[in-house]
């Protein structure tokens, strides 16, 4: 591609920048419009993924059909299938009459689907039969329709590790990944992050109408050198803050320093999906939550118990050394009321016989009492549940909005607790 095609496609685009590795991204996107192979945009949140669909269809034969563009992560998890593949009438409550999806309403044209990595594992099954045959069936319909839809896919989160922890089908990856266009985040832009910063101060200057602001020189290495772990669109949040806060027009190392974080790490909070990923859980709300920290004492104080009447009982002699035929057991730990797993524990002999005063017994007198109040927890969360069906008469979706909770944590508890029929 040619120097100045790629300098009309930044200018039509608003792209800014000259790095060989973004160059790369848009010559890729335009090599690849002329076909209909699917193509998969990955790159960090805020360094402008959302250009990319756009010169792929703007270039390719379908530029005169439509154009989607649809966040996955937005949509329920409930309706997304309807949102994609329409519905029938009385496929669900609520479908008072038939409905077109993306899939039908964009055909000979395009669709872009952001956040792909959020898509429901059922919906990925779909989506990989569309993709394959161009075929899919309306939630609630038994009848096969076909579409011509090029997809561009496009997501932040690393995909490899999402297949390897089975939140995506290895199929639809390599189906979705048939052209890969990675976009360089920011901090591996430097260069561009001048530019861009000239670009957000000459817009906000014109839209309200105010003398644009300028770096000096030290102030123009520092704004370089920041990791800008939000990318573009936290340097464009930054340059408008600036520019509307700051009377001087020229600004210093020390006016900027005021608007750069000092802890790049944690600057931003951790979401709730983060913590759902590190632990392999499901909350819906703040309730879920503290449910399972006290869930989790539960479990600390279980195993504090069994480890303070072991030494008590072990205290008068001295065990028999840890061998692969006697096998001693630790503490059960207990992941939920159901499940025990008992983990190999090595007693190293104790050095010398240990003795219990009376203050140490009401402290395990005391321990022993606050195990026993926590184990109590589950007793009061089915009674709340057998109290809320009861209320409304068994029907769980009113039961789930009065507990707080979604409808599938009340079904998860249902079951748990043996609470049907």
């Amino acid at each position: 591609m040619a120097k100045h095609s790629l300098q009309q496609v930044k200018q039509r685009f608003g792209i800014i920048g000259n790095t060989p590795e973004l160059d790369r991204a848009i010559d890729v996107a335009l090599q690849v419009a002329p076909t209909d192979l699917s193509v998969l945009i990955t790159g960090e949140s805020g360094t402008g993924k959302e250009n990319f669909p756009q010169i792929v269809h703007q270039y390719s034969k379908r530029k005169h059909g439509p154009y989607f563009a649809i966040n996955c992560g937005s949509i329920p998890e409930g309706t997304i299938d309807s949102e994609l593949f329409g519905h029938e009438k009385g496929s669900f409550t609520g479908a008072t009459g038939s409905r077109k999806g993306y899939f039908e309403v964009a055909n000979g044209g395009t669709l872009f689907l952001d956040e792909v990595g959020e898509l429901p594992m059922s919906t990925q099954a779909r989506l990989l039969r569309v993709l394959e045959s161009g075929e899919f069936i309306k939630v609630g319909s038994s009848q096969v329709e076909k579409s011509d839809v090029r997809v561009v896919a496009a997501t932040n989160m690393d995909m490899v590790k999402g297949v390897e922890k089975g939140k995506f089908r290895e199929d639809l990856y390599y189906r979705l990944n048939s052209v890969p266009i990675r976009i360089p985040p920011l901090r591996d832009r430097k260069d561009d992050i001048p530019l861009l910063f000239r670009k957000f101060t000459g817009d906000c200057a014109e839209k309200y109408m105010m003398p644009p602001i300028t770096l000096t020189d030290d102030a123009r290495e520092i704004l370089k050198s920041y990791r800008w772990p939000g990318n573009i669109r936290q340097l464009k949040n930054i340059t408008e803050q600036i520019s509307i806060i700051e009377q001087e027009r020229v600004i210093t190392l020390d006016i900027l320093k005021k608007y750069l974080p000092y802890n790049e790490v944690g600057m931003i909070p951790v979401s709730v999906s983060q913590f759902q990923d590190s632990e392999h859980k499901s909350f819906a709300n703040e309730r879920e939550i503290l449910y399972q920290v006290l869930f989790d004492m539960k479990k600390d104080i279980t195993d504090l118990k069994q480890v303070v009447k072991n030494i008590v009982e072990e205290s008068g002699q001295r065990p028999a050394p840890y061998d692969s035929s006697s096998t001693m057991q630790s503490p059960s730990i207990m992941p939920n009321d159901h499940t025990r797993v008992s983990v190999p524990m090595k007693y190293e002999p104790l050095p010398k016989k240990i003795t219990i005063d009376e203050s140490d017994r009401n402290d395990i007198q005391d321990a022993t009492e606050y195990e026993e109040s926590a184990l109590s927890i589950s007793e009061v969360e089915k009674e709340m549940i057998m109290k809320a069906l009861d209320r409304h008469k068994g029907k769980r979706k009113l039961a789930a909005n009065d507990l707080g909770i979604s409808e599938r944590t009340l079904y998860r508890k249902i079951k748990e607790y043996s609470l049907e029929g």
